[in-house]
């Protein structure tokens, strides 16, 4: 087991698969064992083209960040560029919506239920969203090119099937910490399991 000093630590498996494309599991856990909910993980080719530039994640329906207990839910969404994300406010008060982040600037004003028109991400990138009225809140929107990507549950686990690519980077992003890269060299078809801790 290889140690580096990271706030987040992952293991990845590559389960056999066909010749075109084979599942990376990623377990994503804090430095102290325990798995990391609503944390992203995202497979790109190492070198950063595209694996086909023309991938796209199937068409996503009814992506939304609630705010409900005056918490946005859930708070990390991951979505691929060019995504329409609503924000339903499902509280008996109203929310200020924003974000400053370079990749989506917006701001829904004062609105009770759901507002009129979605948030297109059009740029990749980390998107922080707040609420102008109450500060505590906050939601994270990581927007990517690559049509390969999932969020994890509960228990910290999160499954992608990218494209064939010998050589690629899986990367988790999770509460609390920046955006973590690991290198990935296919090399067979067999089932192997990494872990970085």
């Amino acid at each position: 087991m290889r140690r580096v000093l990271l706030p987040l630590s992952f293991a990845a498996a590559l389960a056999a698969g066909s010749a075109r494309a084979a599942t990376v599991e990623v377990l994503v856990q804090t430095p102290a064992g325990t798995p990391l909910a609503d944390a992203a993980v995202l497979v790109e080719p190492l070198d950063g083209t595209p694996a086909r530039p023309r991938a796209r994640a199937p068409a996503a329906k009814g992506v939304a960040i609630e705010q409900r207990g005056r918490e946005f839910i859930p708070w990390m969404t991951v979505v691929q560029t060019g995504t329409s994300v609503d924000f339903p406010n499902n509280d008996t008060i109203r929310h200020h919506v924003y974000s400053f982040s370079e990749p989506k600037r917006f701001e829904i004003k004062l609105y009770a239920g759901k507002p009129g028109q979605p948030v297109v991400f059009d740029k990749p990138g980390q998107v922080d969203i707040g609420c102008n009225i109450h500060d505590w809140m906050e939601a994270h929107v990581l927007v990517v090119d690559t049509p390969y990507f999932a969020r994890t549950g509960a228990d910290g686990r999160a499954a992608v099937r990218p494209s064939r690519m010998s050589r690629r980077a899986i990367i988790a992003c999770g509460r609390g910490i920046h955006c973590r890269m690991r290198p990935w060299r296919r090399k067979t078809s067999r089932s192997r399991r990494r872990r970085c801790a």
